[in-house]
């Protein structure tokens, strides 16, 4: 039987994860050359009891996926359904200054290593995100070209474009999208989101864009004596440019919205915000902060803009770049700005957000490791909100009616592994 067993641990091996919980549903399935196998209820106590004794992992063993989260390649996987993928996108070369953020993906799931399905508790929310209704994995990263922006520019739309359209894992007869959160990589990322979301979704899209700059400068605000088209594409335009693909609402009872700016600005007036003013954005500046009373203040300044009684809101993407936080806890970044937020207030701000709007994708961009201290602090930050933003996606996902499954998945084995 031992020679058996062996047999059929490899042929699950070679078929993939899936086919495992499969095994443990029928006790049968098919391979991908359409034979079909069989396994005896002997040999699947026997894999259950080894998974039972090595299928724990501790915080810092493991291969590194986010939150020790089940890793697919979901692009070419599309078999693997998911509600909320992690997804990297490892691209730095449109950046203005210090480039390094293609390595951000790679330091946020590290940093990532304490958050675990087994101690994932999120007592602000009152559930765990990796233990309730929603099937979340790490879908790995894009492999996107670092010589040539234009193909990566379109590698980025098309894989996004390619994971929205599929169907979710939870709940797929209402017609619902899984949802994305990038790691990043540089901010021009957001603009082959935003693309995808508004072929995904049929509408455009609201931004709450958390960020020291303004990211919405005419390309031409960067002089050259060499300009190019190509060039237009960079971590600065991207909003930009999405205004001008008619991505982005652009009704003025549905403004897109900045926060923690602290920008310098070009020139020797203020037109750069009267040029983001007339592309439909409200600006929420650092140091408003103090003058709204702390993050509360904010967090009101954020939903006043939103109906809360609209039956059909409107999608939210939610874009965070970490350098809106102070270089004092963010020093990991390619476009540094003094006197910004603290990690605990930008928490604190997303947590009155994330479970109150429609958020149907996120980035966290420019975690850029190689500037950042031993202790990994700013790529813990980013780690964290990513967390924040996945609880708010789970929580808005009860509060729309998606039912509490975390028992039903822990029986069946389809929460993942536990981790201590």
């Amino acid at each position: 039987m031992r020679s058996t067993l062996l047999s059929s641990v490899a042929i699950l091996l070679a078929i993939g994860s899936q086919l495992v919980q499969t095994c443990q549903d029928h006790g049968h399935g098919s391979g991908g050359d359409g034979s079909q196998w069989t396994i005896t209820p002997e040999e699947l106590s026997e894999l259950k009891d080894l998974e039972r004794k090595w299928g724990t992992d501790w915080s810092f063993s493991g291969i590194a996926t986010f939150a020790h989260l089940k890793h697919f390649k979901c692009l070419t996987t599309p078999s693997e359904r998911f509600d909320i993928g992690i997804i990297g996108a490892p691209f730095d070369t449109a950046t203005s200054y210090r480039p390094g953020a293609r390595f951000g993906p790679r330091a946020i799931r590290q940093a990532s290593s304490r958050q675990t399905s087994f101690r994932g508790f999120n007592p602000r929310a009152g559930i765990n995100p990796y233990a309730s209704w929603a099937t979340i994995i790490d879908c790995g990263d894009i492999p996107i070209t670092p010589f040539d922006n234009a193909v990566a520019l379109e590698q980025m739309s098309e894989a996004f474009l390619e994971l929205g359209l599929r169907s979710p894992r939870t709940l797929k007869e209402k017609g619902k999208k899984p949802k994305l959160i990038t790691l990043g990589g540089d901010h021009s990322l957001a603009l082959p989101a935003l693309r995808a979301l508004k072929k995904v979704y049929g509408r455009e899209v609201r931004v709450v864009h958390f960020d020291a700059h303004l990211d919405t400068w005419h390309p031409a605000k960067y002089p050259s004596a060499w300009p190019s088209a190509q060039s237009h594409f960079n971590h600065g335009s991207m909003f930009w440019l999405a205004g001008q693909e008619g991505l982005l609402s652009n009704s003025s009872a549905h403004s897109n919205i900045h926060a923690g700016l602290r920008t310098r600005l070009s020139g020797v007036d203020d037109s750069d915000l009267v040029d983001d003013s007339s592309q439909n954005w409200l600006r929420i500046s650092a140091d408003d902060i103090d003058d709204l009373g702390g993050p509360s203040g904010v967090i009101k300044a954020i939903l006043d803009q939103f109906d809360s009684s609209d039956p059909d809101p409107d999608p939210v993407y939610l874009s965070i770049d970490i350098d809106v936080l102070d270089p004092a806890f963010a020093p990991g970044t390619g476009t540094p700005e003094p006197g910004g937020w603290t990690t605990r207030e930008l928490i604190r701000i997303l947590r009155g957000l994330v479970d109150e709007l429609n958020i149907v994708g996120a980035d966290v961009v420019e975690v850029s490791p190689a500037y950042q201290g031993r202790g990994e602090e700013t790529a813990l930050a980013g780690a964290q909100v990513v967390y924040e933003v996945l609880t708010g996606m789970v929580k808005r996902g009860l509060k729309d009616g998606e039912s509490e499954k975390a028992e039903e998945r822990v029986e069946s084995g389809d929460g993942g592994h536990d981790e201590l």
